[in-house]
């Protein structure tokens, strides 16, 4: 009576392709991250680096304006139009009804300072799988494109967004994966970074948009609730960095574990 012995597995036998495949794919997360992160600071540092990060920046007072807008729907009021400006700046156009209380409007104005954190953290966790970054691309870019047809009422954001959203377009359809990888934790990197950007803006009580001063993010919740707007300045950066650092820890942890 003869036996055989059992064959080791060959290369691309279904049997060891997803662990493979999950070590190829998670292998260069964290090498990525920093590269994204080191693009966001170092570039803008550069000569014309500002004009190179222009239309990212414009991204990032969409992210904002946004947060505002449709936390605006989800409290029951209404998201009438987002206008951008060529320095950078913009606003949403609300309408809240008579009925709305003090605190669902503080929660209105801490949507657009948190907005940029939460879009960046959730772009950072679908950068873990090859999946997720085609995911994540593709609704990004068609969030976008629908704002500029539903919201946007700008030149500046009607010229700016559907050249990033067609980009992004073209990355998920042409890039390989690891283009598509470095695509979505930049933009998640990017936008994360810009809600700590704007510390002196929510430190202060107020700014100047469009050449007329108006009430800044946390000067809004301070009339809204209680507590002086340097409280919840400090909360808002403080629950930011929480958010985008529990989806840094768990890139980071994830591939700790799988490497």
């Amino acid at each position: 009576m003869s036996s055989k012995l059992p064959q080791p597995p060959k290369f691309g036998d279904p049997a060891i392709r997803p662990r493979m495949g999950v070590a190829n794919a998670e292998r260069h997360h964290p090498k990525w991250l920093v590269l994204a992160a080191c693009m966001v600071v170092l570039i803008p540092q550069l000569p014309f680096g500002n004009y190179v990060m222009y239309p990212f920046m414009i991204l990032t007072t969409w992210f904002h304006e946004m947060g505002h807008g449709l936390t605006a729907l989800l409290l029951g009021m209404k998201f009438d139009a987002l206008v951008l400006l060529p320095d950078g700046s913009g606003y949403a156009a609300l309408q809240y009804p008579t009925d709305t209380s003090r605190f669902a409007q503080a929660m209105v104005a801490a949507g657009g300072p948190l907005g940029p954190a939460i879009a960046g953290a959730l772009l950072i966790l679908a950068s873990q799988t090859q999946r997720g970054c085609r995911i994540a691309l593709d609704v990004l870019a068609v969030v976008i494109a629908l704002s500029c047809i539903i919201w946007v009422r700008s030149v500046v954001g009607w010229v700016v967004l559907p050249a990033i959203a067609a980009l992004i377009f073209f990355v998920a359809a042409k890039g390989n994966e690891d283009w598509k990888r470095f695509a979505v934790q930049f933009f998640g990197v990017h936008a994360a970074i810009s809600m700590f950007g704007q510390w002196r803006y929510l430190f202060s009580s107020g700014g100047s948009l469009g050449g007329s001063h108006q009430v800044s993010d946390t000067g809004a919740i301070e009339q809204y609730l209680f507590l002086p707007h340097w409280v919840w300045a400090g909360t808002l950066i403080a629950l930011g960095g929480a958010i985008v650092g529990a989806a840094v820890w768990r890139v980071v942890h994830r591939h700790r574990q799988q490497g």
